[in-house]
């Protein structure tokens, strides 16, 4: 098969409409001929035509049914509209540090801090915080329990974490903790695929529910500063649920419907129709929960992750049946996403 150039495949096909600005091709290129430029891939130098970029990209010809098997041992069911699993979940920390500055049940934060501190991973690549500008997320490699803790909630602006895998190997880790959207997880999937060491390092990806990122223009510049009135520097936390909410330093709560925050939405959203991250070890969210994380365990390494947490006294849990209101809206939210009508 002939190798195509990043212009011939990546600059014909994705960039120009499905590109979801991940970041992967550039992580990989083994001659850095690429750059990550407002949130897209550009070509700043000599391509060799290696393919590599396509052959990692989460949009160029992905065939998940495959990835399942190669990950999970099998494709998914035809009720397992979320992706394979093995378990499901309400799960939260007993941890008072994380619990004091999660977004909702402090899981996802409590298993890296859990596989830190137990010697499974010695650094993790997550979002971190932009001390610039307010709200902002940007990719951190976490190399220290306070910089986990210091890394956790959400942050509804993009960050393409993907990126640090390359930083990652240059500081010589050896087994990472990956937390990502879905689009990343795909990508790093796809990685793994390929003899690539980028790929190599990641011990267990954790996936995080997604509908859609926000550009911070729209999020922070015209939401919250002009039409609610609020000074980004001062905002503590931004949730969702059921509509946009925004908590101010001096414990004040203002919100603002959903569907007039979608219009701030990244066109991201109109390309990806995986909702719940169906191809990592383990999937989490607030999903309209106070205080827990819906947590799907898809992989027996993230169940094996996630049961010795628990063993600990790390984390508590509570099953989740399917003719609940939780598992409904995961299902019905999957469906959405991948209608594309989010």
């Amino acid at each position: 098969m002939v190798k195509k150039g990043f212009k011939e495949s990546l600059g014909r096909y994705i960039i120009p409409s499905l590109c979801i600005g991940c970041a992967a091709c550039v992580a990989v290129c083994p001659v850095e001929c690429l750059s990550y430029v407002d949130g897209k891939p550009i070509l700043s130098g000599k391509c060799i035509s290696c393919g590599i970029c396509s052959s990692v990209c989460p949009r160029y010809r992905s065939p998940v049914r495959e990835m399942e098997k190669a990950f999970f041992g099998r494709e998914r069911k035809i009720d397992e509209e979320f992706g394979t699993y093995r378990r499901i979940v309400i799960a939260r920390t007993r941890n008072d540090d994380i619990r004091r500055v999660c977004q909702d049940g402090g899981v996802v934060t409590s298993l890296l801090l859990y596989a830190f501190e137990e010697g499974i991973i010695d650094g993790a690549i997550v979002s971190g915080k932009n001390g610039e500008s307010p709200l902002k997320a940007h990719p951190k490699l976490a190399e220290s329990a306070e910089e986990i803790i210091e890394s956790a909630g959400t942050r509804y602006t993009y960050s393409p974490n993907i990126l640090l895998l390359r930083d990652a190997v240059t500081h010589g880790k050896k087994s990472i903790g990956f937390v990502g959207t879905p689009c990343q997880i795909q990508a790093l999937r796809k990685i793994q695929a390929t003899p690539l060491k980028y790929g190599r390092i990641v011990n267990f990806a954790i996936g995080v529910f997604c509908s859609g990122c926000f550009s911070y223009d729209g999020l922070v510049n015209k939401l919250i500063r002009k039409k609610m009135g609020i000074n980004p520097k001062y905002v503590e936390k931004v949730n969702i649920k059921g509509k946009l909410i925004v908590k101010i330093l001096n414990n004040e709560t203002r919100d603002i419907p959903l569907e007039e925050a979608k219009r701030y939405l990244s066109s991201c959203v109109s390309s990806c129709m995986d909702f719940s991250a169906e191809l990592a070890d383990i999937s989490a969210g607030g999903l309209g929960l106070e205080g827990w994380t819906l947590t799907i365990l898809r992989s027996e390494k993230g169940e094996d992750l996630f049961d010795d947490a628990m063993s600990k006294g790390i984390l508590e849990a509570k099953p989740v049946n399917k003719n609940s209101d939780i598992w409904r809206l995961l299902v019905r939210l999957s469906r959405r996403k991948y209608r594309g009508v989010m």
